[in-house]
C-alpha cells in the first residue's frame, strides 16, 4: 500500500557537475540548497546580499551584480524597531552594522566578491519565494528593515511581471545555464488563500520561462511529503529530513552521474569535519 504520491523529478539534459561554479539567489530555500552543494564540493556563491524572496527584487540583486556601482551613503537606511544600525533595503538585517562607515565596508567587500564570482559562473540557481512584495519610494525592497509597515506599499506582483523579471535575467545572460525552483516554504503572514495565490503565480510564471531547467522542490514537500513530521516546530519551513530528501532526490535528477561518487566522498568528509572538536 503506497501512503504517499511520489513526486519525480525529470533529469537534467546539461546536469551539474563538480568543474561548474555555481550561483544561488533566492529564498531561505537557496541557501539550504547552497550549503549542500557546498558540502558536495561544489564552487558555490549564495545570496551575497542575503535572502530574496521576491521576483523583482532577485532582478534589482542582478542587475547590482553585473553593474560597477558600489553602495554609497545614499543606500544606508536607520533600522526600525530600536535597532540602532544601519543597512539598506538591498540587504538582510544580518548585514547591519553599527554605523554606515562599517555597513558600507562590509557591503561593497561582499559585492566585490559576488560580482567576480557571478561574472565568472556559469550556472545559476534562481529560487522564487513570493509573489508579495514590499515597496518604498516606489522601489521594491528586499528587507523592510523592521520599519513601521505604514512606510511601505504592498501588493503582489502579476504573472507577467514575474514572467518579465525572469527573461531579463536569463536573456542578459547567455552564457549561464539557469535552473528556477519555487520554494516549498509557505509564506502564512497573510492566510493560506493568498500564499496559495502567489505560489501559483510563481509556479505559472516559471513554467512560461523558456530556456531554462526547473526542479520541482515545491511539489516534492508539498505533495509527496504531505505530512507535518517533515516541517520544522514552526511548520511552515522544511524540517532537516525533508531537506535531506529533497536534496536527495535533487542529486539523482541534476548531478552527473559521473560526479554522484565524489559528491559523495565529499559529503562524508564536510560531515565529519563539522563534527570534529575543535582542540586548543
Amino acid at each position: 500500500m503506497k501512503l504517499s504520491t511520489t513526486v519525480y523529478a525529470d533529469r537534467l539534459e546539461m546536469p551539474f557537475r563538480l568543474t561548474d561554479r555555481i550561483t544561488l539567489l533566492g529564498s531561505c530555500f537557496a541557501d539550504n540548497m547552497g550549503a549542500k552543494l557546498a558540502g558536495a564540493g561544489f564552487e558555490v556563491c549564495t545570496n551575497p546580499f542575503g535572502t530574496l524572496y521576491n521576483p523583482a527584487s532577485l532582478l534589482s540583486t542582478v542587475r547590482r551584480l553585473d553593474g560597477d556601482g558600489m553602495f554609497t551613503l545614499a543606500d544606508c537606511v536607520p533600522m526600525g524597531a530600536g535597532a540602532g544600525k544601519i543597512c539598506s533595503y538591498e540587504h538582510h538585517t544580518s548585514f547591519a552594522r553599527a554605523d554606515a562607515a562599517e555597513f558600507l565596508e562590509n557591503a561593497n567587500r561582499s559585492l566585490l566578491q559576488a560580482r567576480e564570482f557571478w561574472r565568472n559562473s556559469n550556472r545559476a540557481i534562481i529560487t522564487l519565494g513570493t509573489a508579495m512584495t514590499w515597496s518604498s519610494g516606489g522601489k521594491v525592497v528586499s528587507n523592510c528593515l523592521k520599519r513601521p509597515a505604514a512606510e511601505f506599499e504592498r501588493r503582489m506582483m502579476e504573472e507577467d511581471e514575474i514572467l518579465g523579471c525572469l527573461q531579463q535575467i536569463v536573456s542578459a545572460h547567455p552564457e549561464k545555464r539557469f535552473l528556477i525552483t519555487v520554494s516549498p516554504i509557505r509564506h502564512m503572514g497573510d492566510g493560506a488563500h493568498v500564499n496559495a495565490v502567489s505560489k501559483a503565480r510563481l509556479l505559472l510564471a516559471a513554467e512560461a520561462c523558456g530556456g531554462v531547467d526547473y526542479f520541482p522542490a515545491y511539489e516534492i514537500l508539498l505533495d509527496e511529503l504531505r505530512d507535518y513530521r517533515y516541517y520544522a516546530e514552526d511548520l511552515v519551513h522544511p524540517s532537516p529530513v525533508a531537506v535531506n530528501i529533497i536534496w536527495e532526490k535533487f542529486l539523482e535528477s541534476c548531478i552527473a552521474p559521473e560526479d554522484l561518487a565524489q559528491t559523495a566522498i565529499n559529503e562524508k568528509a564536510a560531515r565529519h569535519s563539522a563534527h570534529r572538536p575543535n582542540l586548543k
